[in-house]
Formats: structure tokens, C-alpha cells, sequence
């Protein structure tokens, strides 16, 4: 029945110190939300799948239409606080297929876009020294090597090795290919706290 459909949210808990959960909508990966208790993580998925996915229509990018706002939560775990400890779910283990592939790797380099213009409209001095970014420089380093690749990027000024790991990380996917065991996984969480830093970056709503 129309407006009825069923939509699966993965939840992840434990992250920023066990005081925020973030839920995953299934069908679009780095569509993501995070809020202090998971009942209202899911409940932020509707208008978040509709901004992300007007993000998506704003790029050239097609956009899956969705028939209602049933999202609902099928699977949860936590993660453990490092960069290697996050979150991984049943589907992260299903490979994509070519087209989702490429068009998943096109959204990963949108949300670096959208990082590095929120880092030019704070302040590139005052960015510098947010522990976000060099949270993200080191998970994307983590993931590198959690699917295979070498990571170099370990030293530099933030900013600098925030782009150079993400350098590494696009390389390793490109190399792995959609069957590498965590790509799929790597491509979801590197979108999704892109996405999430760049609104914070521009004091938006998460």
C-alpha cells in the first residue's frame, strides 16, 4: 500500500564517549543522523533522507524516491570509541553492484566537497585545531588499512592530513574494488561524519 512502504535504519551506539547514537538509513549510504537517545535518531531519518537527498538532486546526482516515511530500526551495535571500533552492520557485507559503486564513490567526493568549503567558511585557523577533523583524518586512516590499503598519512598539519588520508582511503577504495571486505562500510561512515562535521562547521542542524 502507498506510503506504507517499510525503510530499514541501521543504529550505532557508543559514539563521542557513549553520549550520541547514529542512525544509518540502509538504502543510502552516508545518510546518516545522530542525537543524544536512539528513538529520536530514528525519528530524525524522515526529514534527514529528505535533505540528503535534495543534497543528492543539488549535485547532478539521482535520487532514490521513497514511498512514505516507515523507517524503522533493524539492526544496532555499538562502537567502541577508536577508529577501528565502529559500527559494522549485516549489509556492510554485501558487495554493491558496479553502478552503485561508482555512483557511491561520486557521493564521497561531494561530501569532501561540502567539508572543504564548510573548512573555508569557519576559518581554516580556527578549524585547525578541531579534534573532529583529526578524528576523521585518523578513522579514515584506520579504514585504509581495514580494507587492505597502506596509509602514510599520519603526521602534517591537520587540515593536511585530513585530505591526504581521504586521498589514501579514495586510493585503497579504487583498489579494492566493491567486493573489498569493509568498503562498503568505509564508504558509509566516511560520508556520513564528512556530512555530519561540514553542518556543525556551519552551526546547521545535524
Amino acid at each position: 500500500m502507498a506510503g506504507t512502504m517499510p525503510h530499514a535504519i541501521f543504529v550505532e551506539t557508543g559514539l563521542d564517549g557513549g553520549s550520541t547514537v547514529a542512525a544509518y538509513a540502509a538504502e543510502l549510504p552516508g545518510c546518516a543522523t545522530f542525537a543524544a537517545a536512539d528513538a529520536e535518531a530514528v525519528a530524525a531519518m524522515p526529514r534527514r533522507v529528505a535533505r540528503f537527498s535534495e543534497w543528492l538532486r543539488g549535485n547532478d546526482e539521482p535520487a532514490p524516491a521513497f514511498v512514505g516515511d516507515n523507517w524503522y530500526e533493524v539492526e544496532r551495535a555499538a562502537c567502541d570509541g577508536s577508529p577501528t571500533g565502529r559500527a559494522a552492520f549485516s549489509l556492510d557485507q554485501l558487495p554493491p553492484s558496479d553502478e552503485e559503486w561508482q555512483r557511491w564513490l561520486r557521493w564521497l567526493e561531494l561530501a569532501r566537497e561540502e567539508l572543504a568549503e564548510a573548512i573555508d567558511h569557519a576559518g581554516v585557523e580556527q578549524t585547525s585545531s578541531d579534534e573532529a577533523l583529526a578524528a576523521i583524518a585518523e578513522q579514515d586512516i584506520a579504514l585504509v588499512r581495514s580494507i587492505g590499503g597502506e596509509a602514510t598519512s599520519s603526521t602534517g598539519e591537520p587540515i593536511d592530513r585530513l585530505y591526504a588520508a581521504r586521498d589514501e582511503l579514495v586510493a585503497a577504495l579504487d583498489a579494492g574494488g566493491p567486493s573489498a571486505d569493509g568498503a562498503r562500510r568505509a564508504l558509509r561512515l566516511a560520508i556520513a561524519d564528512d556530512l555530519r562535521l561540514a553542518e556543525r562547521l556551519r552551526g546547521e542542524a545535524g
